[in-house]
C-alpha cells in the first residue's frame, strides 16, 4: 500500500477539526479530571483505533445500522458515567485527600475510557468522514490521519482537565463533570427524535 502525504494531512485536519467540539472530546476532559490522565488517553486511542478501522474498512455498512439505537445506548453510557461522577458513598476505589472517590486501576480506568468513546462515537460524524475519506483518498492514510488527529483532541481534552484538576478542588470538578455527562446523555437522548 502506498501513503499518501496530502490524504494524511487532509484527514488529519477534516477529522481534527470535526472532533474539537464533539461529545467524546468533552467525555476525554471529564475522565482526565478524575481518572489517571495516560489510562483514559489509553482506552479512548484503543476505542479510536477500532473505530477508525471498521469506518475504513466497512465504512459503508456503518450507515444500516439503526441510528436511534446506537444513540439509545450512547446516551445510557454518558448517564451511567454522570450517576459514577456524581453518586455518593464508599466503594473499593480510592479517595484522595478531600474524600472523593477516584477510579484506579490501569484496567478499570481503560475500561471505562474504552466503552464511553466506543459506543459514543458510533455514527458519529468523524466516523462517517473517515469513511467517505476512505472511500475518496485512499484508506491507509485515511486511517492514518484520522486516528492521529482524534488521539491529538483526546490528549489535549485529557492535558486540559487535568490542569483543571489541579486548580479546582476535585469535589468540584466531579460534580462538574457528572454534570457534563448528563447532558451528554440528554443530548444523545435527543439525537435520537432529531
Amino acid at each position: 500500500m502506498h501513503l499518501d502525504p496530502v490524504a494524511i494531512v487532509t484527514a488529519f485536519g477534516l477529522i481534527f477539526l470535526a472532533e474539537l467540539p464533539d461529545k467524546t472530546m468533552f467525555a476525554s476532559l471529564a475522565m482526565g479530571t478524575r481518572m489517571k490522565p495516560i489510562y483514559v488517553w489509553f482506552g479512548t486511542s484503543a476505542a479510536f483505533a477500532v473505530h477508525v478501522a471498521i469506518a475504513v474498512g466497512a465504512g459503508s455498512l456503518l450507515g444500516l445500522l439503526p441510528g436511534w439505537i446506537v444513540k439509545l445506548v450512547s446516551g445510557l453510557m454518558f448517564l451511567f458515567g454522570a450517576f459514577m461522577l456524581l453518586r455518593g458513598g464508599d466503594d473499593e476505589d480510592g479517595e484522595d485527600e478531600a474524600g472523593a472517590k477516584t477510579v484506579t486501576g490501569f484496567w478499570p480506568v481503560f475500561g471505562t475510557a474504552f466503552m464511553a468513546v466506543f459506543i459514543g462515537e458510533w455514527g458519529d460524524l468523524t466516523q462517517i468522514t473517515t469513511a467517505n475519506l476512505a472511500a475518496t483518498n485512499g484508506t491507509l492514510s485515511t486511517a492514518i490521519g484520522s486516528f492521529i488527529a482524534l488521539i491529538s483532541v483526546s490528549g489535549l481534552a485529557l492535558i486540559a482537565g487535568r490542569f483543571i484538576a489541579k486548580r479546582v478542588p476535585l469535589k468540584t470538578v466531579q460534580r462538574v463533570g457528572g454534570i457534563c455527562m448528563l447532558v451528554l446523555a440528554v443530548w444523545s437522548f435527543v439525537e435520537i427524535f432529531a
